[in-house]
């Protein structure tokens, strides 16, 4: 198998039907899968799928069990030999995924690689991410923002950090040595744990800028840091902060 893509999904319907729809190269190829892992939705998204899309491989909880604990079912049963993980609120083209494999392919040195994230109106995301210090998320909360921004190379490439988890490709063998994304971790900051981990084992962490994919980027704990869920990601930034001893 060459490729699978992931995709977990939680009361998304309407993001992931237009998810899928621009993923109908890669469902029709032999060579590919996409498996979709969901959290317990209520809106209607399991007859969706049964009924629009039954040849993909489908991954049902009982509850929502966060990002990364979802995300490690569906690469657990992955056959591929290169992995894609996306959100469900993203739209890819043929272009992007295939030059992010053929990237893979003609660096070996890279471990993990992206692409540049845009919204509906084409606007840049900041996707490529410094680490997520204290101050930088301090930043976020008050809604001052992340001043640094990355510069990609005259190839188009960003060598940041981390790149956000709405979309990494990386090869299988990676898994193998890195290890599962960090279960301890709800909801963020496990793409920024991922890729910190990747780069301790001797691989680079690249972003395209050259291709592009619309990313519609839901942000609950930015609206709300103090609901459930915005406590939940504080709680992992305190964990994800005691594992890297690293608060700044």
């Amino acid at each position: 198998m060459r490729l699978s893509i992931i995709i977990i999904t939680y009361n998304g319907l309407g993001f992931l039907t237009r998810c899928l729809a621009s993923l109908r190269t890669f469902i029709d190829d032999p060579s590919c899968e996409v498996i979709i892992i969901d959290n317990y939705s209520t809106d209607g998204t399991l007859s969706f799928l049964k009924e629009n899309y039954p040849q993909l491989q489908l991954i049902l909880n009982s509850e929502n069990r966060g990002v990364a604990a979802a995300r490690n079912q569906g690469i657990a049963v992955a056959k591929g030999e290169k992995l894609l993980l996306l959100d469900n609120d993203t739209e890819a083209t043929a272009e992007a995924i295939n030059a992010m494999s053929n990237y893979l392919d003609t660096h070996p040195d890279v471990g993990l690689c992206a692409c540049r994230l845009v919204d509906k109106e084409g606007i840049a995301q900041d996707s490529c991410k410094p680490y997520p210090g204290l101050m930088i998320k301090v930043r976020n909360v008050m809604g001052i923002g992340n001043k640094m921004r990355y510069t990609p190379n005259s190839q188009g490439i960003i060598e940041p950090v981390y790149v956000i988890g709405a979309c990494q490709m990386f090869w299988r063998k990676v898994v193998d040595k890195v290890g599962m994304l960090d279960e301890h971790i709800f909801y963020g900051p496990e793409d920024a744990d991922w890729c910190i981990r990747i780069k301790h084992e001797g691989w680079k962490t690249h972003c395209l800028n050259n291709y592009t994919i619309i990313h519609d980027y839901r942000r609950s704990t930015r609206r709300s840091p103090f609901s459930k869920l915005g406590r939940m990601h504080i709680k992992a930034l305190l964990y994800f902060y005691w594992k890297h001893k690293r608060l700044f």
